[in-house]
Formats: structure tokens, sequence, C-alpha cells
């Protein structure tokens, strides 16, 4: 089974969605049968690099709100973060630009070490607030991955994988993706949003069933209160 999932390491229900991800092939014992792929999706990719302004003074800006109504309208993606075991550090966290973090996860594949970094992307900007569109923490989460700190610096002051990052954004677009997480299985079945772990059980049960006969279009699989992001905006 081969599941892509279009996501953004700033999106919060995209962590979320991963964990669920992951515990349903766990609980399924698919997950030695299973490939997952990471694409890249950029929800704001005219966001400052090296931002010194907080997410919350972020949201309340586009929002037009307080920072308090800000706070308020994260707490409720923190409590379902803590569902999973994630505790979020919401003030901690900067607006960052993501592309050099997309960059640096279509460097690491070339060296089969792609699922560690993403990982180390999401925990380190939603977990431990840190930079994720800076060098010396993209450098930093790199090598602890293995990966060459020269090799990765040069990579960084390059444009190499830019077109990578684009071809999947576009790709996105070409299948109808609006928000991200958004999960497609065997090119035939989309799970949109952070469902919850016993959506995706249901869904990978029903599409283990389904991949007996044949379906070409993509079916889209789940419930309707999986969270997502959209445009720079979170469902609340």
């Amino acid at each position: 089974m081969k599941i892509e999932v279009w996501s953004d390491y700033v999106c919060p229900f995209c962590y979320i969605g991963k964990r669920r991800l992951e515990h349903a092939l766990k609980q399924l014992g698919l997950e030695g049968e299973s490939e997952v792929v990471f694409k890249a999706f950029q929800l704001d990719p005219n966001t400052p690099v090296a931002s010194e302004q907080s997410l919350l003074d972020g949201l309340a800006s586009k929002f037009k709100v307080t920072k308090q109504e800000a706070e308020n309208m994260m707490s409720n993606i923190e409590e379902q973060a803590k569902t999973v075991d994630l505790h979020y550090q919401v003030d901690r966290m900067k607006t960052s630009n993501t592309l050099d973090a997309h960059r640096l996860v279509k460097f690491a594949e070339k060296h089969n070490v792609e699922k560690e970094v993403t990982e180390r992307l999401m925990h380190g900007y939603f977990v431990e607030g840190e930079r994720i569109d800076t060098e010396e923490v993209l450098v930093g989460i790199a090598t602890e991955a293995g990966l060459d700190a020269k090799e990765t610096k040069d990579m960084l002051h390059s444009n190499d994988y830019e077109d990578e990052v684009k071809k999947d954004i576009e790709e996105a677009r070409e299948i109808g993706v609006q928000g991200v997480p958004f999960f497609v299985i065997n090119r035939k079945f989309a799970i949109s949003g952070a469902q919850p772990t016993e959506a995706f059980v249901e869904a990978f049960k029903k599409i283990v069933e389904e991949e007996k006969g044949t379906k070409p279009k993509l079916q889209v699989l789940g419930t309707d209160n999986g969270g997502q992001c959209d445009d720079g905006a979170c469902d609340i």
C-alpha cells in the first residue's frame, strides 16, 4: 500500500494527522506493508524567512483578532495534539517559511533518511518551538539524521530541489487538494484532514477490500471532522 501525504511543516493538523496515520497502520499491522511518501505543500509561500513574528501575533494579524483570541483559537488544536501525545508549545512558535524545510526533505530522500527528517522538522517546530527556516536549525536536523553538514549547507545555499517542491505543489492542485494534510492511497483513494485514528482504520479496511476490484476515480474516505489547514488558515 502506497500512501502519499501532502503536508506543510507549520500546519498543526499535519503532525496530528501523521501520528493518527501511524497509529492506524500499527493497529492493523500494516506498517511493514505500506510505503509512506511525504509530498510538499506550502500554506503561505510568502511568509518572510527567519521572521521574528510569533505564530500567535501572525494569527491575530491575519484574522484581525486580539492575541488572546488567537490563543483561544489554538487551544482546541493543542487539545487534539495531546490525544496523540504531542504537546504543542504554541507560545514558542514563530511564523516560518517552509520552502527550505521541504527542500531539505527532498535532499534527505536521496540518502533514505526523509522519514527521520520529516519527523524531526515537525517535532522541532511544534514541540520545541524551533525556527525551521534558519540554516542553523536545518543543518542541525540534517546532521542528526546522518547527513553531511557541509553538503547540507551547500544545498541550502543553492536552488536545488526547488523544482521538486514546486512539482509536488502543482500535483496537489491537479488532483484537487484544497487543504492539508491530504492522504492519497494507491492513487485510488483519498483521506482529507487529520481524521481520527478510528476513521483511518475503517478507511484502510475499506481500501483493502475495494482493492480487490477496480475503481479508477479518486474516492475521498473518512469523516467530515478531520481538521486541516488551507490558504494559511486552520479549522478550529
